[in-house]
Parts: C-alpha cells; sequence; structure tokens
C-alpha cells in the first residue's frame, strides 16, 4: 500500500478517535506512533516516541507557561478579576448591554497578568453571569459573550499560545506579545461595538443596571491601575532585554503575589 493510502486510513481512524471523545492531543499521538510503525518499524516508533517525549518535557522554555498560569490563578484567587468586572460595571452598567460590555473591559484587563485561556472564561463565568442574570440578561448574551471573551487570550499577553508559537518558530517571545497587543484590543472594540448595537436595536437582551456616581467609579481605578502596571512591566523588560520569558513569568506570579498580600494587609489594617 502506498503512503498516500496509509494516510487516509489512518486520518479516518483519527476522525473516529475523535469522535469517542479521547483527548486530541493523545489520538493524535496514537495515530502517529501506529503509523509511523506501519510504515518504518515498531521499534523505531518506540524510539521515536520516548525521544520526543522527553524533549517535549526537558525543553526549558515551556517553564514559563505554568508561570504565567500560575499568576492567573493568584490574581484569581486574590479576586482581583471580581475587582476589575466591578470597575468596568461602574463606568458601563448604565448603557445597554454594559455589563456584557464590562465582561468584555474586565477580560481584557484581567488577560494582562493571566496567560490561560480557559482559566479567563471560567472566571468570568463565575463572576459575571450571575451579575447579568441578576439584571435580567439574555442566556444567549451572557453565556456567549463570556464564552468568547476568552478568545482574547490568544493575542493579548501573556498568551501561552504565543508563547508556545515563539518557542516552535524561534521567534521573539517578547515581539510576539507586542504583535498581539493591537489586534487582541481591536478585537475586545467590536465586541463592544456589536454588544451595544445589538441592545441597542432588541434592549430586553441586555437591559441597562445601576448607575454609580463618579466617587464611586474613580475608588475603583485603582483596582485597574496596577494590574496594566504588571502588564508593561513585563513587556517592556522582555523588549528591552532586561529579562528572558521564563524570567518575565517569575517575576509577573512574584509581583502579583506581592499586590495580593498588599491588599490583603491593607484591608486588616483598615477593619
Amino acid at each position: 500500500m502506498s503512503e498516500i493510502g496509509i494516510g487516509v486510513i489512518f486520518l479516518i481512524l483519527l476522525l473516529c478517535l475523535f469522535l469517542t471523545g479521547l483527548e486530541l492531543a493523545f489520538a493524535m499521538g496514537i495515530i502517529g506512533v501506529l503509523g509511523f510503525a506501519w510504515i518504518v518499524n515498531w521499534k523505531a516508533a518506540m524510539g521515536l516516541m520516548a525521544n520526543d517525549v522527553f524533549d517535549a518535557l526537558a525543553n526549558y522554555g515551556l517553564t514559563v507557561i505554568p508561570l504565567f498560569v500560575l499568576m492567573g490563578q493568584i490574581a484569581f484567587n486574590a479576586g482581583i478579576a471580581k475587582r476589575l468586572f466591578d470597575c468596568a460595571h461602574k463606568f458601563l452598567g448604565h448603557i445597554p448591554g454594559g455589563l456584557a460590555i464590562a465582561t468584555v473591559a474586565g477580560a481584557t484587563a484581567f488577560k494582562a497578568i493571566c496567560g490561560s485561556v480557559a482559566a479567563t472564561s471560567a472566571t468570568f463565568a463565575s463572576v459575571a453571569v450571575p451579575e447579568m442574570t441578576k439584571f435580567g440578561y439574555a442566556k444567549k448574551l451572557s453565556t456567549g459573550i463570556v464564552a468568547t471573551v476568552g478568545t482574547l487570550g490568544v493575542l493579548i499577553p501573556p498568551s501561552v499560545v504565543l508563547i508556545v508559537f515563539g518557542i516552535v518558530t524561534q521567534l521573539s517571545i517578547g515581539k510576539l506579545f507586542l504583535a498581539g497587543i493591537i489586534p487582541g484590543l481591536l478585537i475586545a472594540f467590536f465586541f463592544v461595538v456589536v454588544i451595544f448595537g445589538w441592545c441597542k436595536i432588541n434592549p430586553g437582551l441586555g437591559p441597562k443596571s445601576d448607575r454609580f456616581t463618579w466617587g464611586e467609579r474613580v475608588k475603583t481605578l485603582p483596582d485597574v491601575i496596577w494590574p496594566i502596571v504588571i502588564f508593561f512591566i513585563i513587556i517592556i523588560g522582555l523588549m528591552k532585554g532586561i529579562f528572558t520569558p521564563t524570567e518575565a513569568g517569575s517575576i509577573g506570579a512574584f509581583t502579583v503575589l506581592l499586590l495580593c498580600l498588599f491588599k490583603r494587609n491593607l484591608n486588616l489594617w483598615v477593619m
């Protein structure tokens, strides 16, 4: 049988494995090993699998991924995401679809300190959806915006996807981060435009919430400023060569941890 015929057979088997609900990475790995064993031999396939697994796990550059994910987890458990959403809510909640727009704004700011797309979506699912349900938002809008807002994490740094892409292609991760900022912000802007237009046409989808005073709004601004400061520390440090991507991840996680401890001690002192 020709290699093309073998490729077609294993492609069909791969699609069948996808339909079983098996994780995509495992399905592709299994088919890759079996296909290589068929074309070459079983011993060579086992050797290739062992080498590839070792090379992937021994790649020092990949240690940056858990560090940026850790940074996001610290920020989430410290309630930074909720405070970002509250700030956006106070500024934008009184316009049509305001809470959905606040979700986009809060998630965009939260992405500056979280490297995980799934973590961003899960965080705002627990923070924003109950609030939108409280004000009578349609489920298709509240759940839909939370599900799609996580896609901003593919472009807005620190993005795990851009990190892996930079490692695989040997490109500068700092430059990739810088290149992802404008497209990510444009996507967030068009999310806002679509939500506002949709809710203007059909007000029942996203009713207006409470209007807050300027004093209440200004009090929430520090919760937005600090994540932006941390974001610029990471980006400028990478672009200037002050530290490597791995060091940027550790510095970012440590900085967020310090910020959370400072906020906690400040709250205890005020109480």
